[in-house]
């Protein structure tokens, strides 16, 4: 049983309790609330999407680790190891066509095992599907031909009424529509074609769900993308309607965009609705989150601990998910790792003396206002983190726990050293 592995790491892992008494009482001497920390940190949760269970690749090519799962039942046992394991996973997001279940009755049995829920749905306008009566290769919301607009608008409607069936309620939007050279498109009637398209879809969309669309600058076109930026995104969602929210990928901008303050305007303005977390040296990586940029992590989770905490503002329910596809990782190993910088971050940013700091800005104090951050960043919180999932019966170091015990030897031998998952 998992739970005994878990239960004779935690035992192996005593030296863990000294150091959290040390940073606890070092914290509390500070006026920190170290039980309140631990109790945010515990309602933590990140949805797993399907797609990251197997290495993913580049154009020019895939190398896969053995093991992977090669159907949706499979990505779900994956997914629960991941909770079993971190317990800041509670939910596994969808990939349609590529995760349409077999079974409906089976996979709501299996997620009810595993205590796991489906948070969101994506739909795939990016691919030409086998069987596919009009190609993408153009665009397909934005399309300048009705017949192709029709088709992925029914194809995102399908992928609706596969969530509803799995008790989902967010649909999740990302367009690869844009043009390669100068004239290809024309800007404001390509625009309009896809704010009528996502009206249909909208229309589709049940009274309880949220829309999210989200933009990307760059990739699989390069001279314009449709939603290139948070403006349009937001522009299309408000044509939409107030179930319409714009999703921040973290890999989704130019080098040096200051994602921090993206995520507070939308947080002012009660428009932002999700996350895809992960890292980037230049631009849609796809690489552990936290990887690289760690204090700019950081920074977005004190934009959003400082909304969450401002009664002023509407309360806004955010939904959290890793976006990564791996080449040289193994990915259950990768998923435990960005689950636990996020993790981090976050419990850095509820570290933040935030009257300190508003002082700090009120009064134009640059060098205090700029010191409480780094205060709160370079403090040492990884024994936070892992007690909060000691008091809930998670592993103490999830990594460690998942490489000594071999899981992914396990999936090779069940599996095969050959398999690879599906959709990538």
């Amino acid at each position: 049983m998992i739970q005994d592995r878990i239960a004779q790491h935690n035992q192996e892992q005593q030296h863990h309790l000294p150091f959290f008494q040390a940073t606890a009482s070092m914290l509390t001497a500070k006026g920190v609330d170290i039980n309140n920390i631990i109790s945010k940190l515990q309602q933590l949760q990140i949805a797993i999407p399907s797609w990251a269970l197997g290495t993913g690749g580049t154009r020019f090519g895939r190398f896969a680790g053995g093991g992977e799962p090669r159907n949706l039942e499979e990505k779900i046992e994956d997914v629960g190891l991941i909770r079993s394991l971190s317990g800041a996973t509670n939910s596994i997001s969808l990939h349609i066509p590529w995760d349409i279940p077999t079974d409906i009755t089976a996979v709501q049995q299996q997620l009810q095992q595993h205590g796991l829920l489906i948070d969101s749905v994506n739909s795939n306008t990016f691919q030409d599907q086998a069987g596919q009566k009009h190609s993408y290769k153009f665009g397909s919301l934005c399309h300048t031909q009705d017949a192709v607009r029709q088709q992925a608008v029914e194809h995102n409607i399908e992928v609706i009424e596969h969530g509803k069936q799995l008790n989902s309620k967010v649909l999740t939007v990302w367009l690869a529509d844009g043009s390669n050279f100068p004239g290809q498109h024309h800007f404001r009637k390509a625009y309009q074609r896809t704010l009528d398209s996502l009206q249909k879809i909208y229309q589709a969309l049940p009274a309880d769900w949220t829309m999210l669309v989200e933009y990307k600058p760059y990739e699989p076109n390069f001279y314009s993308m449709i939603i290139p930026d948070w403006g349009t995104s937001k522009s299309l969602c408000d044509s939409l309607g107030s179930q319409a929210k714009v999703l921040v990928d973290l890999g989704h901008h130019l080098p040096n965009t200051n994602i921090e303050q993206i995520v507070a305007r939308l947080m002012h303005f009660n428009a932002l609705g999700g996350f895809h977390f992960n890292g980037s040296m230049y631009g849609d990586d796809d690489l552990s989150t936290g990887s690289i940029k760690p204090f700019q992590l950081f920074l977005i989770f004190n934009e959003l601990v400082d909304a969450a905490q401002d009664e002023q503002l509407t309360a806004q329910t955010i939904a959290y998910m890793i976006d990564a596809s791996h080449n040289t990782k193994d990915p259950v190993a990768d998923l435990l790792q960005s689950l636990e910088n996020i993790s981090i971050a976050y419990a850095k940013a509820l570290l933040v003396d935030r009257k300190r700091l508003h002082a700090a800005q009120q009064t134009n104090d640059v060098v205090t206002a700029e010191q409480i951050l780094q205060c709160a960043f370079l403090t040492d919180v990884r024994s936070i983190v892992a007690e909060a999932r000691h008091r809930n019966g998670y592993a103490i170091n999830p990594l460690q726990c998942f490489t000594a015990n071999g899981f992914r030897e396990e999936r090779i031998k069940t599996r095969g050293a050959n398999a690879t998952a599906t959709g990538l």
